[in-house]
């Protein structure tokens, strides 16, 4: 790929990979709205995983004693209790504005199976039982932070549980025995479930939940030289049908990166439902990329005459130049050019309904490759390209494509004499067309990834441009491995 190909794909790519320190702009470069529907999901996928951390409970040996007017005091004990099965039924996962979320499971159920022993004096019985725990409500609040690197966090401020119904069925013919101490036995398991389902939710939050919103990436590269700044700008904000988070979605260089000095649109998102979830990227997102690569100068490229089309007809020589610029021709005979080129200032991606264009304004210096290998500079160029592109997403990653329009050439200075540049804005045109575009596009066809979460994948996008910023929905589905 030519020099100039590589500086407009270095630029594409950072126009069109967006998704989140700096601290100029009070909005966010990106929203993320998790909508109830996506909330929906959430919660059904951490079933999943408290399940997981509900069988894995370890419940504790208990022993007491009761007393009958009949047979006097008798000593019970209940060990090795294991939990056979777990099935969490109902669950709702809710916004609650100002705080987090509220995740509630209802009508669920737990088996467990275990040893019994009584004793009177020498009179010693045993057996094993069975265990059914129904009717199981979970109530947990759960709050959303960020921590200073700018990832989320999650803690289960509050967790309430609570069984309606206990059945013990102990083998053998004891049912006259279990009576004695029966309710006594049940509140206790009563207490002890409770007590542990809600320790196994703090673990499921902490152990589970938590680290996986770790894989949340702060910061990706877009190639060696920029990156997306991911991280959050402030908490997760619920509303009362929403969760939304606010990223700051900024391009930067990777090894030095400069304030940005225009900030981020406020950006007014439709009422939307029907996804699971909605990502709003702004313009801001799009523009800190032409900034960046701007001020480093990426966007600056060269083009010689052995980057010329062969079957071109015109070539970068003074030969070729007789025609139309005979000076040339004359004062500098049988001698390569060279057109040196940059962006005038950082380009900027326009938003308009339905459509995304870039329209760079870009400076054209030639110069004389002498015989002693200086460059002796002739005329220079203003170039007005119009650039129309398209995004498609898929279930990780974004890529794009671009609808090339004829370019504009001017001449703005020349010490060589007045030319007609018509021919000189054929050969870019044809350049453009055959060289530089097909290598862009076939570089952006390979796609990017997305900032996800560890192990999502995106379904069923919609794609719809605002003014100011694009706005996508889109269904997510979570792989277990």
């Amino acid at each position: 790929m030519g020099a100039s190909a590589r500086a407009l794909s270095s630029l594409l790519l950072g126009l069109l990979l967006t998704s989140s320190t700096g601290v100029l702009g009070a909005n966010p470069g990106l929203v993320a709205r998790i909508t109830a529907k996506g909330l929906e999901y959430v919660a059904k996928e951490g079933l999943v995983a408290l399940q997981r951390e509900l069988r894995e409970i370890t419940l504790p040996d208990f022993h007491g004693d009761s007393k009958s007017k009949h047979i006097g005091r008798w000593n019970y004990e209940f060990r090795s209790l294991d939990i056979r099965s777990c099935e969490l039924l109902g669950s709702a996962l809710t916004p609650l504005p100002g705080q987090g979320l509220s995740l509630s499971i209802s009508d669920s159920s737990i088996q467990v199976h275990g040893k019994w022993k009584v004793r009177k004096s020498f009179v010693r019985l045993q057996g094993s039982f069975d265990l059914w725990v129904k009717g199981i409500t979970i109530s947990v609040n759960l709050t959303l932070g960020s921590e200073p690197s700018g990832r989320p966090t999650v803690t289960a401020s509050s967790c309430n549980s609570h069984i309606r119904d206990l059945e013990v069925d102990m083998s053998g013919d004891l049912e006259w025995l279990m009576s004695l101490f029966q309710s006594q036995i049940e509140s206790k398991l009563q207490r002890t479930f409770e007590e542990k389902i809600c320790e196994a939710v703090q673990k499921s939050v902490t152990s589970d939940l938590q680290p996986y919103l770790q894989t949340l990436p702060v910061m990706t590269e877009i190639d060696n030289f920029a990156g997306i700044d991911y991280s959050l700008m402030e908490a997760p904000q619920a509303t009362a049908q929403t969760l939304d988070v606010m990223l700051k979605a900024e391009i930067f260089n990777l090894d030095h990166r400069s304030p940005v000095a225009f900030l981020a649109p406020v950006m007014s998102l439709p009422e939307e439902h029907s996804r699971m979830v909605y990502f709003a990227i702004s313009d801001y997102v799009f523009n800190t990329a032409g900034l960046a690569y701007h001020e480093a100068g990426y966007l600056n490229f060269s083009i010689t005459d052995d980057m010329v089309p062969p079957t071109s007809n015109i070539r970068l020589t003074t030969k070729s130049f007789r025609p139309f610029a005979p000076r040339l021709a004359k004062r500098y005979p049988n001698m390569n050019l060279e057109l040196q080129g940059r962006v005038a200032s950082a380009p900027v991606l326009n938003f308009s309904p339905g459509n995304l264009s870039l329209a760079p304004q870009m400076e054209v210096e030639a110069f004389v490759l002498l015989p002693s290998s200086v460059k002796e500079p002739v005329f220079q160029l203003s170039v007005a390209i119009n650039v129309s592109a398209m995004l498609t997403f898929n279930t990780s990653k974004i890529t794009g494509f671009l609808k090339p329009e004829k370019i504009q050439v001017e001449l703005k200075e020349s010490k060589v004499g007045v030319f007609n540049v018509e021919l000189l804005q054929g050969l870019l045109n044809y350049y453009l067309l055959n060289t530089l575009y097909p290598e862009v596009n076939e570089k952006l066809a390979k796609g990017f990834p997305l900032p996800l979460l560890k192990d999502i994948q995106l379904y069923d996008p919609v794609l719809q441009i605002h003014k100011d910023f694009l706005f996508l929905g889109t269904n997510i589905q979570y792989l277990r491995v």
